[in-house]
């Protein structure tokens, strides 16, 4: 049954003992967090990739602290291709992600076809606890923009599909945007 007010990501991050892997979907997203770094991108073709900036310090602490841990952070993107200027600006900053720790893949989505996959982003958090992030058309948090799961047999079937596409997908310093 879904929760009214999920746990904090953060909080989540902070309680995962053995993993946390995020399943992202879109070809575009447009949340207030990145709003001012993706337009500077555009304008200038320059994404910031300083692992202590103000931008990313905190997402790179929470990271080191969590697999100082022990907890494997993975991440895998499902893109169509031609790539989106936001799949772009992406891409641009993944190796801050990965200096912090994440490993992170990326599968052309005409390659998942055959694959059974969530209609939702998500966090699994140690294969018992599934955080869905919902957004609008747009790519903007929705309403009601995060709902934490943990009814085992959804986690299963999310965690299933999150190993197929992690098995076929593409590590980042292989993957060429197209």
């Amino acid at each position: 049954m879904p929760q009214n007010e999920p746990p904090r990501f953060d909080e989540l991050l902070a309680g995962a003992r053995r993993s946390a892997v995020h399943l992202e979907l879109r070809d575009v997203y447009d949340v207030p967090d990145e709003t001012d770094d993706y337009r500077r991108w555009r304008e200038t073709g320059k994404r910031d990739i300083d692992p202590a900036s103000a931008y990313w310090a905190p997402w790179v602490e929470m990271v080191r602290t969590a697999t100082a841990r022990g907890v494997a952070m993975r991440r895998v993107r499902i893109v169509s291709e031609p790539v989106s200027d936001y799949i772009r600006y992406e891409h641009a900053g993944t190796a801050v992600n990965i200096t912090a720790g994440e490993e992170v893949r990326w599968l052309p989505r005409d390659q998942a076809v055959d694959l059974l996959l969530p209609v939702v982003d998500g966090w699994l958090f140690d294969e018992e606890q599934l955080l869905l992030n919902h957004f609008t058309g747009e790519g903007r948090w929705a309403a009601v923009p995060m709902e934490l799961r943990t009814e085992p047999a959804l986690v299963r079937a999310y965690t299933e599909a999150v190993d197929a596409v992690w098995e076929r997908a593409v590590p980042h310093v292989e993957y060429k945007i197209r």
